[in-house]
């Protein structure tokens, strides 16, 4: 289909509305699938970040841990002696 004009273009030759919607359909569609995962990618990396700091401000409980035997080892232990 050819135009004329710019006009005609515009009119779609009376199917305007019809085309010019499923086009605005289509870029709101794009425009989620392209912005959506970008937005959970950030949310994700904000979140790591977020428990990193939070790990890291942690005192450190698993030293605490090694130095301290678990209860039951001893009867282990005097047991092979």
């Amino acid at each position: 289909m050819q135009f004329s004009n710019f006009q005609e273009f515009i009119e779609m030759g009376g199917y305007a509305f019809n085309v010019w919607s499923v086009y605005g359909m289509f870029l709101i569609f794009l425009t989620v699938n392209l912005y959506g995962p970008l937005r959970k990618n950030r949310l994700i990396i904000r979140d790591l970040k977020r428990r990193y700091a939070l790990n890291a401000q942690a005192p450190a409980t698993s030293s605490d841990f090694d130095s301290q035997s678990s209860p039951g080892s001893e009867t282990i232990e005097e047991e092979r002696a």
